[in-house]
């Protein structure tokens, strides 16, 4: 089958999503206010509260979101084959991420940019809220201690890859002065800002750059890591305007300009999707379909984190209440096209399907290196471009993102520890600097504390960040219906899809539990048993509140 018809069917699906069901939802179910003041006018600080345009905002809030795993979980998915990855990123873009990210920014903004955990206390209860927030911790705590280990890993195996990915930093402060100090206008900075960003990526081949294989007694690859949450920690701290935005906003424009050559390499030179529609014939110890598929890909469909950076980041940034559509929407559609992507790089940038087994032979395999490969191949044979050049450039794009990801993260876990100081009176806790310390520290301790030297210990609980990161998608539609009953306003568009995550998210749980413990591993087990009693406390108190929001409502009415 031609990739050509996966392009315009997934495209074309994604973008009738965007202009006519995005609308409906704004306009009939959230009610969005253009002349709502938002808390980025309410609470301008020039920090972390401020108003900003909502094109450079969607760049903030797409590639914090995005990070790798758009591109990992489709490229390990189509394991099963090509058919269920691509439906379940069409339509859980279309119908669960972009209302939920949308609707994540709505709830923030409506309560002063509170956190969704936060907003859980009013919305539900106290105890549900001190629940979620531990799922929320987990959650960052996963992906900034994972996301260290595979931009180190990336580092490492592509030295090419050092001189774009360091260099996007710089090139990110100097666009923040020319747009906010020099006022230059956004057209000419963005020409500025991707043309220097490509000539990086393409000066990299020629400039490899890597660490000493032992750096003051640690290896290469913790020595990264430190480093990587040194800048975190750093970015963490600084004016929003200065670094956070305008790297993800230029971070945003290079993906697309990498989709449009990798889309047009597509249809220029035309690949054949090798890998099975269907695969009947999965290698031994892949876990079934069902409910696996629907925590294997989150980003790109749905994901729990997203709601973390709508009501952490993006809803103090808001400039217009009607922002919130084209930012959260269309910033998930933007995440739906590039797992599409991934999908398409990893089931035709093969040349036979016996290359694609070799690859595929057991679960989890596939991956960002498939991504990589399967796209570089593509773009090299459409464009003609040197294939490692095409390899530096995806490569780039995927640490980039999961760059700008654990940017935004590591702000995040610091806003938690924030807002617990201002829950259980913890004064100094309040402060941004004692607050990033406790997050750094928390991340620091997982990856070398479980991993030893190496400093991957992130990886030891990253089984569980699929279900986990589902359950908080789940949870945070709950917090917007509640909001959505207490309103009056239709519910349906958000309780269908948290039904149905929920449902697969408890199920792929309780699916993990059986085989932690049938491999002994004690650990996973008592945390997969953490996060199953916190999903079903909070989902039980989330329906009890429902049930007495519509008595309420109906006996108003009455």
């Amino acid at each position: 089958m031609s990739a050509i018809l996966l392009l315009v069917l997934g495209l074309g699906g994604m973008a009738a999503g965007y202009f006519i069901y995005s609308r409906f939802i704004a306009d009939r179910v959230y009610e969005l206010d253009p002349h709502f003041r938002t808390p980025a006018h309410q609470f301008e600080d020039g920090i972390d509260y401020v108003p900003t345009n909502r094109f450079v905002l969607w760049g903030h809030h797409f590639t914090s979101v995005a990070g790798a795993a758009p591109i990992v979980g489709p490229a390990i998915a189509v394991i099963w084959g090509w058919l269920p990855a691509f439906l379940w990123v069409v339509f859980g873009t279309v119908f669960f991420a972009g209302v939920h990210d949308s609707g994540a920014i709505w709830a923030s903004v409506r309560n002063r940019g509170r956190s969704v955990g936060s907003l859980t206390g009013d919305a539900v209860g106290k105890r549900a809220r001190s629940v979620f927030m531990i799922v929320i911790f987990l959650v960052l705590l996963m992906v900034n201690a994972v996301f260290g280990v595979v931009i180190a890993r990336l580092l490492i195996n592509n030295p090419a890859s050092v001189l774009p990915i360091w260099g996007a930093i710089a090139v990110a402060v100097v666009i923040g002065q020319l747009i906010y100090r020099f006022r230059i206008g956004l057209g000419l900075v963005s020409v500025i800002g991707v043309a220097a960003l490509y000539g990086l990526i393409f000066a990299g081949p020629s400039v490899p750059l890597a660490l000493p294989e032992t750096v003051m007694g640690l290896s290469s690859n913790a020595a990264w890591i430190l480093i990587l949450f040194a800048y975190a920690a750093v970015a963490s701290l600084l004016p929003v305007w200065v670094l956070l935005q305008p790297r993800d906003y230029i971070n945003g424009l290079q993906l697309f300009v990498g989709l449009i050559l990798l889309y047009g390499a597509v249809i220029v030179a035309n690949p054949a999707v090798v890998a099975p529609m269907i695969n009947s014939d999965v290698p031994a110890g892949t876990p079934p379909l069902l409910p696996l598929l629907f925590v294997t890909i989150a980003c790109g469909a749905i994901s729990g984190f997203h709601g973390l950076v709508a009501s952490g980041t993006t809803s103090k940034q808001l400039n217009k209440e009607t922002d919130a559509r084209f930012v959260g929407y269309f910033g998930a559609v933007g995440e739906g096209a590039l797992a599409l992507g991934a999908i398409i790089a990893a089931t035709a940038g093969f040349a036979s399907l016996a290359d694609w087994q070799a690859v595929y032979s057991s679960f989890g395999q596939g991956g960002v290196q498939a991504f990589v490969d399967g796209g570089a191949a593509i773009l090299s044979a459409g464009t003609g471009i040197n294939a490692e050049v095409a390899g530096t450039m995806l490569t780039v794009m995927a640490a980039l993102f999961a760059g700008t990801t654990m940017d935004t993260g590591l702000r995040l876990q610091r806003y938690i520890f924030q807002e617990w100081g201002e829950i259980y009176k913890i004064n100094w806790m309040h402060r941004p600097m004692p607050a990033t310390m406790l997050a750094v520290a928390s991340c620091v301790l997982l990856a070398f504390g479980a991993g030893g030297a190496d400093g991957s210990g992130g990886l030891l609980i990253w089984p569980l960040f699929g279900t986990t990161n589902q359950l908080l998608a789940g949870l945070t539609l709950l917090v917007v219906t509640v909001m959505l009953v207490r309103l009056g306003r239709p519910t349906i568009f958000t309780l269908g899809p948290l039904v149905f995550l929920l449902v697969m998210t408890l199920a792929a749980l309780l699916l993990q539990l059986k085989e932690f413990f049938v491999k002994n591993d004690w650990f996973l087990f008592s945390l997969d048993l953490v996060v199953l009693v916190a999903a079903v406390m909070v989902t039980l108190e989330c329906i009890a509140t429902l049930k007495l929001r519509r008595y309420t409502a109906e006996e108003g009415e009455s």
